[in-house]
Protein backbone atom coordinates (compact mmCIF):
# COMPACT_ATOMS: atom_id res chain seq x y z
CA UNK A 1 0.00 0.00 0.00
CA UNK A 2 0.98 3.10 -0.93
CA UNK A 3 2.39 5.63 2.07
CA UNK A 4 0.12 8.34 1.13
CA UNK A 5 -2.92 6.02 1.12
CA UNK A 6 -2.25 4.25 4.79
CA UNK A 7 -2.00 7.69 6.22
CA UNK A 8 -5.28 8.77 4.34
CA UNK A 9 -6.76 5.68 6.26
CA UNK A 10 -5.14 6.72 9.52
CA UNK A 11 -5.96 9.76 9.52
CA UNK A 12 -9.82 8.37 8.57
CA UNK A 13 -8.99 6.16 11.63
CA UNK A 14 -8.16 8.63 13.98
CA UNK A 15 -11.25 11.43 13.25
CA UNK A 16 -13.12 12.29 15.91
CA UNK A 17 -16.81 11.46 15.22
CA UNK A 18 -17.79 15.13 16.52
CA UNK A 19 -15.89 18.12 15.24
CA UNK A 20 -14.33 15.68 12.45
CA UNK A 21 -10.76 16.44 13.11
CA UNK A 22 -7.94 14.45 14.04
CA UNK A 23 -9.07 13.53 17.97
CA UNK A 24 -6.91 15.20 20.30
CA UNK A 25 -6.51 14.10 23.64
CA UNK A 26 -8.77 11.12 23.05
CA UNK A 27 -11.24 9.83 25.88
CA UNK A 28 -13.11 6.59 25.50
CA UNK A 29 -16.14 6.07 26.69
CA UNK A 30 -17.60 2.79 28.34
CA UNK A 31 -19.17 1.62 24.91
CA UNK A 32 -15.77 1.98 23.19
CA UNK A 33 -16.13 4.93 20.93
CA UNK A 34 -13.19 7.79 21.28
CA UNK A 35 -13.68 11.18 20.72
CA UNK A 36 -11.49 14.89 21.84
CA UNK A 37 -11.74 15.20 25.25
CA UNK A 38 -12.50 19.41 24.26
CA UNK A 39 -15.57 17.97 22.21
CA UNK A 40 -17.01 15.20 25.23
CA UNK A 41 -16.94 18.50 27.62
CA UNK A 42 -18.80 20.44 25.26
CA UNK A 43 -21.16 17.77 24.65
CA UNK A 44 -21.86 17.55 28.14
CA UNK A 45 -22.13 21.91 29.02
CA UNK A 46 -24.57 22.12 26.29
CA UNK A 47 -26.70 18.83 28.07
CA UNK A 48 -26.44 20.49 31.08
CA UNK A 49 -27.65 23.85 30.06
CA UNK A 50 -31.09 21.30 28.36
CA UNK A 51 -31.22 20.19 32.22
CA UNK A 52 -30.18 16.89 31.33
CA UNK A 53 -27.87 14.86 33.75
CA UNK A 54 -26.37 12.40 31.10
CA UNK A 55 -25.22 12.65 27.38
CA UNK A 56 -25.80 10.16 24.64
CA UNK A 57 -22.97 8.40 22.59
CA UNK A 58 -22.93 10.40 18.99
CA UNK A 59 -22.28 7.23 17.20
CA UNK A 60 -24.40 4.54 18.97
CA UNK A 61 -27.00 6.55 21.47
CA UNK A 62 -25.82 4.89 24.69
CA UNK A 63 -26.59 7.08 27.21
CA UNK A 64 -24.04 8.17 29.89
CA UNK A 65 -24.63 10.00 33.06
CA UNK A 66 -22.10 13.92 33.08
CA UNK A 67 -19.65 13.54 35.98
CA UNK A 68 -20.10 15.74 39.14
CA UNK A 69 -17.29 17.76 37.46
CA UNK A 70 -18.84 18.10 34.26
CA UNK A 71 -15.42 16.86 32.40
CA UNK A 72 -14.81 13.31 31.14
CA UNK A 73 -10.98 13.90 31.60
CA UNK A 74 -11.16 10.91 34.28
CA UNK A 75 -12.34 8.63 31.35
CA UNK A 76 -9.23 5.91 29.71
CA UNK A 77 -7.16 7.62 26.75
CA UNK A 78 -7.16 5.54 23.58
CA UNK A 79 -3.83 3.92 23.53
CA UNK A 80 -4.61 2.86 19.91
CA UNK A 81 -5.83 6.57 18.90
CA UNK A 82 -2.87 7.94 20.89
CA UNK A 83 -0.23 5.80 19.00
CA UNK A 84 -1.95 6.94 15.70
CA UNK A 85 -1.88 10.97 16.75
CA UNK A 86 1.82 10.29 17.43
CA UNK A 87 2.65 8.51 14.28
CA UNK A 88 0.46 11.40 12.07
CA UNK A 89 2.13 13.89 13.28
CA UNK A 90 5.13 12.87 11.22
CA UNK A 91 3.83 13.50 8.29
CA UNK A 92 2.90 16.94 8.86
CA UNK A 93 6.38 18.85 8.21
CA UNK A 94 4.48 22.08 10.39
CA UNK A 95 5.01 19.74 13.43
CA UNK A 96 8.18 19.19 14.54
CA UNK A 97 6.56 16.50 17.69
CA UNK A 98 9.28 13.90 17.68
CA UNK A 99 12.43 14.87 20.13
CA UNK A 100 15.88 13.64 19.54
CA UNK A 101 15.96 10.04 21.95
CA UNK A 102 19.71 9.48 21.50
CA UNK A 103 21.23 13.11 22.86
CA UNK A 104 20.44 15.97 25.51
CA UNK A 105 20.15 19.08 23.02
CA UNK A 106 16.37 18.43 22.84
CA UNK A 107 16.83 18.73 18.67
CA UNK A 108 13.96 17.48 16.42
CA UNK A 109 13.71 14.21 15.41
CA UNK A 110 14.71 13.73 11.40
CA UNK A 111 15.20 9.91 11.60
CA UNK A 112 14.18 6.97 13.43
CA UNK A 113 15.85 3.08 14.48
CA UNK A 114 14.01 0.38 14.05
CA UNK A 115 16.72 -1.69 16.10
CA UNK A 116 17.26 0.86 18.69
CA UNK A 117 13.35 2.24 18.55
CA UNK A 118 14.45 5.58 19.00
CA UNK A 119 14.08 9.27 17.08
CA UNK A 120 17.37 10.67 16.36
CA UNK A 121 18.24 14.40 15.22
CA UNK A 122 20.25 14.87 12.44
CA UNK A 123 23.64 14.79 14.35
CA UNK A 124 22.78 11.67 16.16
CA UNK A 125 21.86 10.18 13.04
CA UNK A 126 25.31 10.45 11.22
CA UNK A 127 27.01 9.60 14.48
CA UNK A 128 24.35 6.62 14.56
CA UNK A 129 25.79 5.82 10.78
CA UNK A 130 29.28 5.85 11.18
CA UNK A 131 29.37 3.69 14.62
CA UNK A 132 30.23 0.50 14.01
CA UNK A 133 27.96 -1.30 15.94
CA UNK A 134 25.06 0.57 15.05
CA UNK A 135 25.61 1.64 11.24
CA UNK A 136 23.70 -1.92 10.36
CA UNK A 137 20.63 -1.12 12.08
CA UNK A 138 17.77 -0.39 9.73
CA UNK A 139 16.77 2.92 9.98
CA UNK A 140 14.43 5.50 7.90
CA UNK A 141 14.15 9.11 7.79
CA UNK A 142 11.13 10.69 8.75
CA UNK A 143 10.04 12.41 5.42
CA UNK A 144 10.53 9.31 3.66
CA UNK A 145 8.80 6.65 5.73
CA UNK A 146 7.37 3.92 3.78
CA UNK A 147 4.15 1.92 4.52
CA UNK A 148 5.44 -0.23 6.30
CA UNK A 149 7.86 1.58 8.49
CA UNK A 150 4.73 3.66 9.65
CA UNK A 151 2.99 0.03 10.63
CA UNK A 152 5.91 -0.45 12.54
CA UNK A 153 5.95 2.63 13.90
CA UNK A 154 2.57 2.33 15.39
CA UNK A 155 3.02 -1.29 16.84
CA UNK A 156 6.66 -0.04 18.25
CA UNK A 157 6.71 -1.00 22.17
CA UNK A 158 5.18 1.72 24.97
CA UNK A 159 7.78 3.36 26.86
CA UNK A 160 7.79 4.02 30.50
CA UNK A 161 6.43 7.13 31.57
CA UNK A 162 7.88 7.34 35.13
CA UNK A 163 10.53 9.32 35.53
CA UNK A 164 14.27 8.20 34.99
CA UNK A 165 12.08 5.07 33.27
CA UNK A 166 11.86 6.79 29.55
CA UNK A 167 14.67 3.90 28.12
CA UNK A 168 12.51 1.11 29.40
CA UNK A 169 9.64 -0.63 27.35
CA UNK A 170 6.56 -1.91 28.94
CA UNK A 171 7.50 -5.17 29.20
CA UNK A 172 5.70 -6.95 32.29
CA UNK A 173 2.17 -6.67 33.55
CA UNK A 174 1.81 -6.66 37.53
CA UNK A 175 -1.31 -9.06 38.35
CA UNK A 176 -1.85 -7.18 41.36
CA UNK A 177 -2.40 -3.89 40.53
CA UNK A 178 -3.21 -4.56 37.08
CA UNK A 179 -1.09 -2.08 35.18
CA UNK A 180 1.87 -2.63 32.90
CA UNK A 181 5.56 -1.89 34.44
CA UNK A 182 8.88 -1.60 32.92
CA UNK A 183 11.88 -3.74 34.16
CA UNK A 184 12.75 -0.63 36.89
CA UNK A 185 8.92 -0.08 38.11
CA UNK A 186 9.37 -4.01 39.07
CA UNK A 187 11.78 -3.40 41.35
CA UNK A 188 11.38 0.08 43.02
CA UNK A 189 7.54 -0.20 42.81
CA UNK A 190 5.82 -3.58 42.82
CA UNK A 191 8.70 -5.54 44.32
CA UNK A 192 7.18 -9.22 45.48
CA UNK A 193 3.84 -9.05 43.71
CA UNK A 194 3.22 -11.23 41.32
CA UNK A 195 4.17 -10.30 37.54
CA UNK A 196 3.79 -11.56 34.00
CA UNK A 197 5.79 -11.21 30.64
CA UNK A 198 3.19 -8.93 28.54
CA UNK A 199 2.77 -11.02 25.87
CA UNK A 200 1.69 -13.89 28.29
CA UNK A 201 -0.75 -11.66 29.67
CA UNK A 202 -2.02 -10.38 26.50
CA UNK A 203 -2.51 -13.91 25.34
CA UNK A 204 -4.50 -14.62 28.01
CA UNK A 205 -6.83 -12.06 28.65
CA UNK A 206 -7.15 -12.14 24.92
CA UNK A 207 -8.65 -15.40 25.24
CA UNK A 208 -11.21 -13.67 27.53
CA UNK A 209 -11.69 -10.94 24.90
CA UNK A 210 -12.09 -13.76 21.80
CA UNK A 211 -14.66 -15.15 23.83
CA UNK A 212 -16.76 -12.51 24.82
CA UNK A 213 -16.67 -11.17 21.25
CA UNK A 214 -18.01 -14.33 19.86
CA UNK A 215 -20.65 -14.58 22.39
CA UNK A 216 -21.91 -10.77 21.12
CA UNK A 217 -21.78 -12.25 18.06
CA UNK A 218 -24.18 -14.85 18.97
CA UNK A 219 -26.21 -12.52 20.61
CA UNK A 220 -26.20 -10.02 17.06
CA UNK A 221 -27.55 -13.20 15.30
CA UNK A 222 -31.01 -13.40 18.00
CA UNK A 223 -31.41 -9.71 17.12
CA UNK A 224 -30.83 -9.80 13.85
CA UNK A 225 -33.50 -12.75 13.48
CA UNK A 226 -35.53 -10.98 15.64
CA UNK A 227 -35.71 -7.99 13.49
CA UNK A 228 -36.50 -10.21 10.34
CA UNK A 229 -39.49 -11.74 12.31
CA UNK A 230 -40.69 -8.34 13.52
CA UNK A 231 -40.61 -7.01 9.93
CA UNK A 232 -42.13 -10.16 8.74
CA UNK A 233 -44.76 -8.85 11.26
CA UNK A 234 -44.78 -5.71 9.84
CA UNK A 235 -45.21 -6.44 6.70
CA UNK A 236 -48.05 -9.01 7.11
CA UNK A 237 -49.86 -6.07 9.08
CA UNK A 238 -49.91 -4.12 5.97
CA UNK A 239 -50.74 -7.13 3.66
CA UNK A 240 -54.05 -7.74 5.86
CA UNK A 241 -54.67 -3.94 6.70
CA UNK A 242 -54.36 -3.28 2.62
CA UNK A 243 -56.47 -6.70 1.67
CA UNK A 244 -59.19 -5.25 4.38
CA UNK A 245 -58.84 -1.98 2.87
CA UNK A 246 -59.99 -3.38 -0.55
CA UNK A 247 -62.45 -5.47 0.71
CA UNK A 248 -64.07 -2.25 1.80
CA UNK A 249 -63.33 -0.35 -1.26
CA UNK A 250 -65.41 -3.14 -3.22
CA UNK A 251 -67.90 -3.01 -0.78
CA UNK A 252 -68.58 0.75 -1.10
CA UNK A 253 -67.83 0.67 -4.73
CA UNK A 254 -71.38 -1.24 -5.15
CA UNK A 255 -72.69 1.85 -3.99
CA UNK A 256 -72.81 5.43 -6.19
CA UNK A 257 -72.98 9.04 -5.68
CA UNK A 258 -73.51 9.88 -1.72
CA UNK A 259 -71.82 6.39 -0.91
CA UNK A 260 -68.34 8.04 -1.61
CA UNK A 261 -68.50 9.76 1.55
CA UNK A 262 -68.78 7.20 3.35
CA UNK A 263 -66.06 5.48 1.44
CA UNK A 264 -63.54 8.43 2.27
CA UNK A 265 -64.33 7.98 5.80
CA UNK A 266 -63.93 4.78 6.04
CA UNK A 267 -60.00 5.23 4.65
CA UNK A 268 -59.01 7.73 7.07
CA UNK A 269 -59.85 5.46 9.79
CA UNK A 270 -57.86 3.19 8.04
CA UNK A 271 -54.67 5.45 7.69
CA UNK A 272 -55.20 6.37 11.20
CA UNK A 273 -54.81 2.67 12.19
CA UNK A 274 -52.37 1.81 10.14
CA UNK A 275 -50.02 4.96 11.09
CA UNK A 276 -50.68 3.73 14.75
CA UNK A 277 -49.53 0.37 13.85
CA UNK A 278 -46.78 1.00 12.06
CA UNK A 279 -45.43 3.34 15.04
CA UNK A 280 -45.23 0.30 17.11
CA UNK A 281 -43.38 -1.64 14.27
CA UNK A 282 -41.04 0.44 14.42
CA UNK A 283 -40.71 1.76 17.53
CA UNK A 284 -39.83 -1.98 18.12
CA UNK A 285 -37.54 -2.22 15.05
CA UNK A 286 -35.72 1.18 15.83
CA UNK A 287 -34.66 -0.06 19.60
CA UNK A 288 -33.76 -3.62 17.89
CA UNK A 289 -31.97 -1.68 15.39
CA UNK A 290 -30.09 0.45 17.90
CA UNK A 291 -28.74 -2.29 19.83
CA UNK A 292 -27.27 -4.39 17.08
CA UNK A 293 -25.60 -1.51 16.11
CA UNK A 294 -24.21 -0.99 19.23
CA UNK A 295 -23.20 -4.52 19.44
CA UNK A 296 -22.03 -4.81 16.26
CA UNK A 297 -19.79 -1.45 16.80
CA UNK A 298 -18.13 -3.05 20.07
CA UNK A 299 -17.40 -6.47 17.71
CA UNK A 300 -15.84 -4.10 15.52
CA UNK A 301 -13.89 -2.02 18.22
CA UNK A 302 -12.94 -5.65 20.47
CA UNK A 303 -12.11 -7.01 16.83
CA UNK A 304 -9.92 -4.10 16.31
CA UNK A 305 -8.30 -5.05 19.36
CA UNK A 306 -7.52 -8.17 18.85
CA UNK A 307 -6.63 -8.06 14.69
CA UNK A 308 -3.79 -5.46 15.99
CA UNK A 309 -2.53 -7.75 18.58
CA UNK A 310 -0.79 -5.02 20.56
CA UNK A 311 -0.30 -5.99 23.84
CA UNK A 312 -0.69 -3.43 25.96
CA UNK A 313 -3.84 -2.05 23.82
CA UNK A 314 -5.47 -5.73 24.92
CA UNK A 315 -4.59 -5.11 28.40
CA UNK A 316 -5.65 -1.22 28.33
CA UNK A 317 -8.72 -2.10 27.02
CA UNK A 318 -9.59 -5.55 27.83
CA UNK A 319 -11.78 -4.70 30.83
CA UNK A 320 -13.49 -1.81 29.10
CA UNK A 321 -14.58 -4.56 26.65
CA UNK A 322 -15.26 -6.94 28.12
CA UNK A 323 -17.98 -4.79 30.92
CA UNK A 324 -19.39 -3.51 27.65
CA UNK A 325 -20.07 -7.06 26.22
CA UNK A 326 -21.49 -8.39 29.41
CA UNK A 327 -23.66 -4.89 29.07
CA UNK A 328 -24.70 -5.59 26.11
CA UNK A 329 -25.57 -9.05 26.40
CA UNK A 330 -27.14 -8.56 29.84
CA UNK A 331 -29.78 -6.19 28.66
CA UNK A 332 -33.07 -6.78 28.62
CA UNK A 333 -34.85 -7.86 25.83
CA UNK A 334 -37.55 -6.11 24.33
CA UNK A 335 -40.68 -7.63 23.88
CA UNK A 336 -42.29 -8.22 20.09
CA UNK A 337 -45.03 -6.47 18.88
CA UNK A 338 -47.66 -8.26 17.22
CA UNK A 339 -50.48 -6.25 15.61
CA UNK A 340 -53.97 -7.04 15.90
CA UNK A 341 -56.25 -8.64 13.83
CA UNK A 342 -57.92 -6.08 11.82
CA UNK A 343 -60.79 -6.76 9.18
CA UNK A 344 -63.40 -5.26 7.51
CA UNK A 345 -67.17 -6.58 8.41
CA UNK A 346 -70.09 -5.11 6.58
CA UNK A 347 -73.69 -6.32 6.70
CA UNK A 348 -75.51 -5.38 3.33
CA UNK A 349 -78.89 -4.09 3.88
CA UNK A 350 -80.58 -0.73 3.24
CA UNK A 351 -78.45 1.28 5.31
CA UNK A 352 -74.77 0.91 5.42
CA UNK A 353 -74.12 -0.59 8.69
CA UNK A 354 -69.90 -1.75 8.55
CA UNK A 355 -67.31 -1.23 11.17
CA UNK A 356 -63.39 -1.77 11.12
CA UNK A 357 -62.60 -4.24 13.54
CA UNK A 358 -59.19 -4.33 15.17
CA UNK A 359 -58.72 -7.64 17.30
CA UNK A 360 -56.21 -10.50 18.59
CA UNK A 361 -58.38 -13.11 17.59
CA UNK A 362 -57.54 -15.06 14.24
CA UNK A 363 -59.93 -16.52 12.28
CA UNK A 364 -58.04 -18.98 11.16
CA UNK A 365 -56.93 -20.58 14.46
CA UNK A 366 -60.64 -20.73 16.19
CA UNK A 367 -62.75 -23.70 16.76
CA UNK A 368 -66.06 -25.40 16.52
CA UNK A 369 -67.60 -28.19 17.47
CA UNK A 370 -70.91 -29.50 16.49
CA UNK A 371 -72.23 -33.30 17.49
CA UNK A 372 -74.93 -35.13 15.52
CA UNK A 373 -78.58 -33.99 16.59
CA UNK A 374 -82.63 -35.48 16.60
CA UNK A 375 -84.89 -33.53 15.07
CA UNK A 376 -87.14 -31.66 17.07
CA UNK A 377 -84.90 -31.70 20.19
CA UNK A 378 -82.63 -28.39 21.25
CA UNK A 379 -79.21 -28.92 20.64
CA UNK A 380 -76.32 -27.04 21.35
CA UNK A 381 -72.71 -26.73 19.41
CA UNK A 382 -69.68 -24.10 21.00
CA UNK A 383 -67.48 -21.96 19.19
CA UNK A 384 -64.26 -20.89 20.84
CA UNK A 385 -62.07 -17.99 19.19
CA UNK A 386 -58.37 -18.26 19.82
CA UNK A 387 -54.80 -15.37 18.64
CA UNK A 388 -51.97 -16.52 16.32
CA UNK A 389 -50.43 -18.87 18.86
CA UNK A 390 -53.50 -20.77 19.30
CA UNK A 391 -54.53 -19.56 22.66
CA UNK A 392 -58.34 -19.00 23.79
CA UNK A 393 -58.49 -15.50 23.64
CA UNK A 394 -62.22 -12.44 24.01
CA UNK A 395 -62.37 -10.00 22.17
CA UNK A 396 -65.59 -7.59 23.14
CA UNK A 397 -65.88 -6.88 19.12
CA UNK A 398 -65.52 -10.01 17.81
CA UNK A 399 -68.17 -10.85 15.93
CA UNK A 400 -69.69 -14.55 15.66
CA UNK A 401 -72.21 -15.49 12.60
CA UNK A 402 -73.25 -19.61 12.46
CA UNK A 403 -76.00 -20.21 9.42
CA UNK A 404 -77.22 -23.40 9.52
CA UNK A 405 -78.64 -24.64 5.86
CA UNK A 406 -81.15 -27.75 6.48
CA UNK A 407 -81.17 -30.58 3.91
CA UNK A 408 -83.78 -28.84 2.37
CA UNK A 409 -82.19 -25.62 1.78
CA UNK A 410 -83.81 -23.47 4.36
CA UNK A 411 -82.45 -21.53 7.14
CA UNK A 412 -82.55 -22.88 10.54
CA UNK A 413 -82.79 -19.77 13.27
CA UNK A 414 -79.81 -20.26 15.73
CA UNK A 415 -78.64 -18.39 18.92
CA UNK A 416 -74.96 -17.28 19.68
CA UNK A 417 -74.49 -16.24 23.37
CA UNK A 418 -71.32 -15.15 23.91
CA UNK A 419 -69.65 -16.44 27.93
CA UNK A 420 -67.26 -13.36 27.57
CA UNK A 421 -64.24 -15.86 27.68
CA UNK A 422 -63.65 -17.24 24.27
CA UNK A 423 -66.50 -19.06 24.23
CA UNK A 424 -69.79 -18.89 22.26
CA UNK A 425 -72.84 -21.14 22.40
CA UNK A 426 -74.83 -21.59 19.40
CA UNK A 427 -78.07 -23.16 19.95
CA UNK A 428 -80.47 -24.76 17.38
CA UNK A 429 -83.70 -27.03 16.85
CA UNK A 430 -83.34 -28.98 13.71
CA UNK A 431 -86.93 -29.72 12.09
CA UNK A 432 -86.04 -32.22 9.36
CA UNK A 433 -83.87 -35.04 9.22
CA UNK A 434 -80.68 -35.26 7.25
CA UNK A 435 -77.47 -33.91 6.55
CA UNK A 436 -77.10 -30.10 7.71
CA UNK A 437 -74.31 -27.45 6.58
CA UNK A 438 -73.21 -25.17 9.34
CA UNK A 439 -70.91 -22.50 8.05
CA UNK A 440 -69.28 -20.04 10.55
CA UNK A 441 -67.79 -16.61 10.28
CA UNK A 442 -65.73 -14.80 13.00
CA UNK A 443 -65.26 -11.46 12.05
CA UNK A 444 -66.72 -12.09 8.37
CA UNK A 445 -63.93 -14.74 7.75
CA UNK A 446 -65.00 -18.40 7.61
CA UNK A 447 -63.24 -20.75 10.10
CA UNK A 448 -60.68 -23.03 8.67
CA UNK A 449 -63.55 -26.25 8.10
CA UNK A 450 -66.45 -23.99 7.51
CA UNK A 451 -68.60 -25.17 6.06
CA UNK A 452 -68.75 -28.62 8.59
CA UNK A 453 -71.68 -31.01 8.17
CA UNK A 454 -73.87 -32.28 11.19
CA UNK A 455 -76.56 -35.22 10.55
CA UNK A 456 -80.28 -34.96 12.13
CA UNK A 457 -81.52 -38.14 12.94
CA UNK A 458 -85.04 -39.02 14.05
CA UNK A 459 -85.58 -38.95 18.05
CA UNK A 460 -85.18 -42.02 19.82
CA UNK A 461 -87.90 -43.72 21.48
CA UNK A 462 -87.38 -45.00 24.95
CA UNK A 463 -89.43 -48.05 26.22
Amino acid sequence: MDVQQLFKILKKEAECPLCLETVKNPKTLPCLHSFCLECLDKLANFARKQLQTSIKCPVCQTSFPIPDTDTFANLPSSFHLNRLVDVLALEDSRVKSKKCNACDENNPATSYCFVCQSFMCESCFLYHQRFKATRGHRTALIDKLQAQDVQELIERPVICSQQYHDDQPLEFYCEDCKVLICLKCSIVSHNRHLMTDTRKAAREQKIQVTEAVAKLKAEILLYENEIKKQTELKNKNITDIMNAEKKMTDTVEEWIGHLREHEKKMKQKFHEIYEAEQKQHETRLENLELITTQMKSCVERGQGVLERNISTEILQTNRTILQRCDELINARKLDRYKSPYLNYLVKKKFDIIDQIIVTKTDSSMCLAEFDDSEIGRESNGVVVTRDSEGLQCYQLDDQIKVDILTAEGDHLKTEVKDSKDGKYTVTYTPQCVGQHSFEILVNGQPLTGSPCFVQVNHQSICF
